[in-house]
């Protein structure tokens, strides 16, 4: 099993990072994209990292263009969209792929961790196939604003598929339930 904070990671703005650096806190990794008919959720995601990020919650964003081609603009295009639609305040990453052989080595470690998702998503990929879209098959990420629970020792806690909504009460309270601990 990989340690998932030792895994380096890049920023949006270049800066280096790693789990390590938000260790002792419980953090929802999501693959995003600006161009998804699920880009809506960042309004949810940041939501809840304003609910709960003085609790030791963090929400750590991904950008990916693995998913119809929906997150093409460059790091600043993304920070500026993110910024002047959502009010993103949670960290973004360097884009990179979330799937396949070239895919980052985080999320290769996190569906190593957690190969099961929680949620819909068998009618998700059959709504991705009547939209003439290819889903991925398990354990593979199956599309955009899939999400990763990280607990406060490091460890996967959950995923959720990306129909779960960042308010839906599976993934609330979930959250909760680690910053409990």
């Amino acid at each position: 099993m990989t340690d998932l904070a030792a895994i380096p990671l890049t920023r949006i703005d270049g800066a280096g990072d790693s789990l390590a650096n938000h260790e002792g806190k419980v953090l929802l990794v999501v693959n995003v994209a600006s161009k998804c008919g699920l880009t809506p959720q960042y309004e949810g995601l940041e939501k809840l990292y304003n609910a709960y990020k003085d609790k030791g919650f963090e929400v750590l964003g991904f950008p990916a263009n693995d998913f119809g081609a929906q997150e093409p603009g460059s790091h600043e295009e993304i920070m500026e969209f993110c910024s002047l639609n959502y009010g993103v305040s949670f960290p973004l990453f360097a884009k990179a792929d979330v799937t396949g052989e070239g895919k980052q080595p985080l999320y290769a470690a996190l569906i190593e961790a957690q190969p099961e998702k929680v949620g819909p998503a068998e009618e998700f990929r059959e709504k991705l196939k009547g939209f003439g879209m290819t889903p991925t098959q398990d354990p593979e990420v199956l599309w955009n604003f899939e999400k990763f629970l990280i607990a406060r020792d490091g460890s996967v806690a959950g995923r959720f598929a990306p129909g779960v909504e960042p308010g839906a009460p599976e993934l609330v309270g979930a959250i909760e339930s680690e910053l409990a601990k």
